[in-house]
């Protein structure tokens, strides 16, 4: 069984990803040999790396970094859902995964982008940073177009192909996942 993390990669009120995020779970839950789990950014406060806060925030700040350190190393693979924002990923995203890093090593990703273009710029901006964090991006993605899969820009209706799409991306992750966890449960000498 891989544990797999579908993070909404965006916190602002009008959001699409929440919605693709459901969808994608809806999916994933057809597959025998996953279970997932969404994760929403909103949830856990972040702050920002390496801004001064005050004292009186310190200690809420931690709980809130030592929660999110808890939910990610708890997962074999992620799925990120992503927006594009001026051809990248949202500044709370990246934040979010700044913010760890054995956390998330020896692990598998996919990504469902979503934008005017499906999210690629953003997508492709996430690849390079798996690979500093020591993560495997599998090469099934999906891309969400805001005019073809959304009606009027509000309604979320996916082309079918989409579907298949996230069908193939889960394959591939549990397979990635299955292997890094064999990898993981393994001691590396010194």
């Amino acid at each position: 069984m891989i544990k797999l993390a579908i993070i909404i990669g965006s916190t602002r009120q009008k959001r699409k990803g929440e919605v693709i995020a459901r969808w994608v779970r809806e999916i994933a839950a057809s597959h025998s040999e996953v279970e997932a789990e969404l994760v929403d950014l909103k949830d856990f406060k972040l702050p920002h790396l390496g801004e001064e806060v005050s004292t009186e925030m310190e200690p809420h700040n931690q709980a809130n970094l030592q929660a999110w350190s808890e939910k990610i190393a708890s997962f074999d693979a992620y799925i990120f859902v992503t927006p594009e924002y001026n051809h990248g990923p949202s500044g709370v995203l990246k934040n979010a995964i700044d913010h760890l890093y054995s956390e998330w090593n020896n692990k598998a990703a996919g990504f469902v982008g979503y934008g005017y273009i499906g999210g690629a710029r953003a997508v492709e901006h996430l690849r390079l940073v798996m690979g500093e964090i020591q993560v495997a991006d599998v090469k099934g993605q999906v891309a969400i177009s805001l005019s073809s899969d959304f009606e009027d820009y509000t309604l979320f209706q996916p082309r079918s192909f989409q579907g298949e799409a996230v069908n193939t991306m889960l394959d591939q992750l549990i397979a990635w996942g299955g292997a890094l966890k064999t990898l993981r449960a393994t001691p590396v000498a010194n």
